[in-house]
């Protein structure tokens, strides 16, 4: 496969949301139409399943629920698809496709999005991650360096036409954090909650480790997620396996190597593939 250089795009400060994800979909259109065009399951489940009536009810509480939590990042999401001339139905539903595809019968996702190992000792602290993402995404990723009006600023790899980022990012508080699918049973989902892309784009502007920590356990999502949080301030790694109805478990990452991926290691939950 032919190497690419990975393109960088600088934005910001901007007056309001709706500004960055313009000036990202502007500058990405082409990459951005071209992903979901060549999104199979974008093409092939979600949207006949967003244009059947069965979907209403569902995709009216994501809508309300996210625009109302965090309404700046759902106007980065209307700036994106007005900047990248894409329909704004399907800049939404690649931005909650995590949170749709268990709904659809008989959908076909895959849970092995991910890989990471990490470490905390005396002379190193690394944390490497492997970023296994459909075969959609090859070719249409970017890295965005926004700066916010507050003065804080973050760096994310991010999935075109996505909010910054689903895959890892960090920021100018010294917070970074990558991040690992994990399969929740059916039951286990609460239909109508919050989006795991908002979750991951409001880190980017996280102050410290503990405000990390704070923003994901009180999220109310609607579908559990695994986050590995580095403190690059006070040297610390931890990761957080998350769940609905605001599930949280914590391990502290030491000098024993911690390897995750994509399946639950210390949160109870009830996982596909699992007895």
């Amino acid at each position: 496969m032919e190497s690419k250089r990975l393109e960088i795009f600088e934005v910001g400060p901007c007056k309001d949301g709706f500004e960055m994800g313009f000036l990202i979909g502007q500058r990405f259109s082409t990459m951005i139409k071209s992903r979901l065009q060549n999104d199979l399951i974008l093409q092939k489940q979600m949207l006949p399943f967003a244009q059947s009536p069965h979907s209403i009810p569902l995709l009216t509480s994501l809508s309300q629920t996210n625009m109302n939590k965090f309404p700046i990042y759902w106007d980065e999401l209307r700036g994106t698809a007005h900047g990248s001339g894409a329909s704004f139905l399907e800049i939404m539903l690649v931005n909650i496709r995590k949170e749709i595809l268990p709904f659809i019968p008989k959908a076909d996702d895959t849970n092995d999005d991910c890989s990471d190992i990490l470490v905390v000792g005396e002379s190193v602290a690394v944390a490497a991650h492997n970023e296994d993402a459909n075969v959609a995404m090859v070719g249409h990723t970017y890295l965005v360096k926004g700066s916010l009006r507050n003065g804080v600023s973050f760096t994310a790899y991010t999935y075109a036409g996505e909010l910054p980022s689903c895959a890892f990012g960090f920021n100018s508080h010294g917070l970074a954090f990558t991040l690992n699918s994990v399969p929740p049973m059916r039951h286990e989902i609460a239909a109508g909650r919050v989006g795991r892309n908002f979750i991951s784009r409001d880190l980017l502007e996280a102050q410290n480790i503990d405000d990390a920590v704070a923003r994901i356990c009180s999220s109310e999502a609607s579908v559990g997620h695994s986050y590995n949080l580095i403190d690059v301030n006070t040297r610390r790694i931890l990761n957080v396996e998350t769940a609905s109805r605001n599930r949280c478990s914590f391990h502290e990452v030491g000098a024993v190597p911690f390897f995750h991926a994509n399946m639950y290691l210390h949160l109870k939950v009830q996982q596909a593939g699992t007895r």
